[in-house]
């Protein structure tokens, strides 16, 4: 996989699975109805100063701010990965998690690292910023744009040695910035519903009779988004 294409991928996926993306990790926290405060002024639940500054870094080129479409940091992803993480989300505290594990196995066969979310975001930044250190003589946060991706694109690839316990460390940062980007602003990410209103979702709005109407057909939706506490775009 090219970077170009690594960076083309970044919005395909917006593009093509947007609206059906499944917020399979998504669960509650108590942190989360509070109203999120600037970026720069969150103070993180679960990352360490360290962890904080390499997620925004991640995030911010996984779906960058230039270009079209508000970015991750715009969207306030690495809050709500932040919540997700302090949360059962970072527990795992509704997946089986029983012995055996086979972190060797497939990845057919499902998530088979004995280490929770929490666990795996924890020592895989920590392993991935070392290989970059040693490849690059500088830690993620500090490399230009195009070492970044480059550096994903290997993390991605599976070319930094990740042990097989950590395996899923890219999947789930992948995963988890996509959730955050599309979530209810309720979760801590897409504050003020950006990523809603730059794909035209309607969001949580409750009734669309007004809508179920053969004549409206080929009529542009006129109203944003709707988020789950009411709140409209």
């Amino acid at each position: 996989m090219s970077t170009r294409t690594f960076k083309l991928s970044r919005r395909g996926f917006m593009a093509a699975g947007m609206a059906g993306t499944a917020l399979a990790t998504l669960t509650r926290h108590p942190f989360a109805h509070a109203a999120v405060p600037d970026l720069a002024d969150y103070v993180p639940v679960f990352f360490s100063e360290y962890e904080w500054n390499f997620i925004n870094a991640a995030t911010s080129r996984l779906i960058p701010s230039h270009g079209e479409g508000p970015g991750a940091l715009e969207a306030r992803v690495p809050v709500f990965i932040d919540l997700q993480l302090a949360g059962d989300f970072g527990t795992a505290a509704d997946w089986y998690m029983a012995e055996p594990h086979d972190a060797g196995a497939s990845p057919l066969k499902g998530f088979q690292s004995p280490l929770t979310p929490a666990e795996v975001y924890r020592q895989g930044i920590s392993f991935f910023d070392d290989w970059c250190k040693e490849t690059n003589d500088s830690d993620f946060v500090s490399l230009d744009d195009d070492a970044q991706d480059l550096a994903l694109v290997a993390l991605e690839k599976g070319d930094v040695g990740l042990p097989d316990n950590l395996r899923d460390f890219f999947g789930l940062l992948l995963q988890n910035t996509k959730e955050g980007y599309f979530s209810d602003p309720r979760y801590g990410g897409n504050h003020g519903m950006a990523a809603w209103v730059y794909i035209g979702f309607p969001g949580a709005r409750a009734s669309f009779l007004e809508w179920n109407d053969p004549a409206m057909d080929n009529v542009e939706y006129p109203l944003g988004p709707v988020s789950i506490s009411g709140e409209r775009a």
